[in-house]
């Protein structure tokens, strides 16, 4: 599992607050992911490609790819779609004209008119996310009737919380760590509010 590429079973917590970033993010504003609902059953495809093992710098002279290629496998989820629960909060980075409801309504401005930053994707940049808001008058989907224990999973990066407060980053330094959780999925949704995160 060191080289080869496995996803997790489900969505993780870091991967749903990127893609809200995607739609809005602000230095005021820190995403808090709540809940995540899986609307579809959990399946896997096994992907073998042809990957080059090094990078090409502008200053090298070139590199001949038939020397440089790898073949990786990888084991991924297809087929998905999720509900994400979430809120933000207003960081200390927040100004005096800055408020809850000026980035809720910039939030569903954006979102209803499928803008974006950048593209959002599930966990790898090669795996690209659409999205849709769900109006307030409309049922939420109903998500799959299943329940099991996942594991633990990746929760989120911890950014030098002595540094910025505890408010996410967007950069790693020597003090980024890993946080993890023991993700339990009842009846189809994952309660992160419940959630024990270790790091």
């Amino acid at each position: 599992m060191k080289v080869e590429r496995v996803s997790y079973d489900v969505l993780t917590p870091s991967a749903a607050r990127g893609i809200l970033e995607a739609i809005l993010w602000k230095p005021a504003i820190c995403w808090k992911v709540e809940q995540i609902d899986v609307l579809m059953p959990i399946r896997w495809e096994s992907v073998r490609r042809n990957e080059v093992g090094s990078q090409m710098s502008p200053r090298s002279e070139g590199l001949f790819i038939e020397d440089q290629r790898q073949q990786r496998a990888g084991l991924f989820l297809r087929n998905v779609a999720y509900t994400i629960h979430a809120h933000f909060e207003m960081t200390v980075r927040a100004g005096p004209e800055d408020n809850l409801i000026k980035f809720q309504e910039m939030f569903m401005r954006r979102a209803e008119k499928g803008q974006c930053f950048n593209m959002p994707y599930l966990g790898c940049r090669e795996f690209s996310a659409q999205f849709k808001v769900i109006p307030d008058e409309e049922p939420l989907p109903e998500p799959i009737a299943e329940t099991r224990d996942l594991g633990w999973m990746l929760h989120d990066m911890i950014h030098d919380p002595q540094g910025n407060n505890g408010n996410h980053v967007h950069s790693c330094t020597e003090n980024c760590r890993p946080s993890f959780f023991r993700a339990v999925l009842e009846n189809g949704r994952i309660d992160l509010r419940k959630a024990e995160v270790r790091s």
